[in-house]
């Protein structure tokens, strides 16, 4: 006897998915890095907060920071586990991340940076340099510190298109 020509079992068609529409950048995409600007209605002098203290870093902290955010923004950050380099904060800084790098003299450098979806006339989503701060080994920043980085979140997020650098 020979074998039955027919596939008793059913096959399945493939079924494709539905295209996906979508309405603005996605925390899944890379990111651009970019630096705030405060705007001269809050600081006549428009500084560049972040790039100030990058900037003021000493050079290894600042090439190691520097490649950080590059790898950061195109893994995407919420995807990222880089050593240590970038963590999201807890508690009254939920939402915020900072980039942690170890310096000469036993120093801590921290950029603080966020993550933002809704800013009005790009096309990548952006990963936020707001400040940055350091401070010497096995101490921490003071409440002070950290409320002056939110201020400078909600000053960031008040106005749409973004004030960047």
């Amino acid at each position: 006897m020979s074998p039955d020509p027919r596939d008793r079992r059913k096959r399945k068609k493939p079924q494709s998915k539905p295209p996906t529409v979508r309405t603005g950048p996605s925390p899944d995409d890379s990111h651009q890095v970019v630096f705030f600007r405060r705007h001269r209605s809050d600081d006549a002098a428009e500084p560049e907060l972040g790039r100030a203290a990058l900037n003021s870093y000493p050079t290894k902290v600042r090439a190691t920071m520097r490649a950080a955010l590059v790898a950061v923004a195109s893994a995407p950050p919420k995807r990222f586990a880089g050593g240590g380099y970038w963590e999201a904060m807890k508690g009254d800084m939920t939402g915020w991340f900072e980039l942690r790098v170890d310096g000469p003299g036993r120093h801590h450098y921290r950029l603080f940076c966020l993550l933002d979806y809704d800013a009005k006339g790009v096309d990548k989503p952006l990963l936020v340099v707001v400040d940055g701060r350091d401070k010497p080994f096995r101490t921490t920043l003071s409440a002070a510190d950290y409320a002056a980085v939110r201020r400078l979140g909600d000053e960031y997020r008040s106005r749409n298109p973004r004030s960047l650098a």
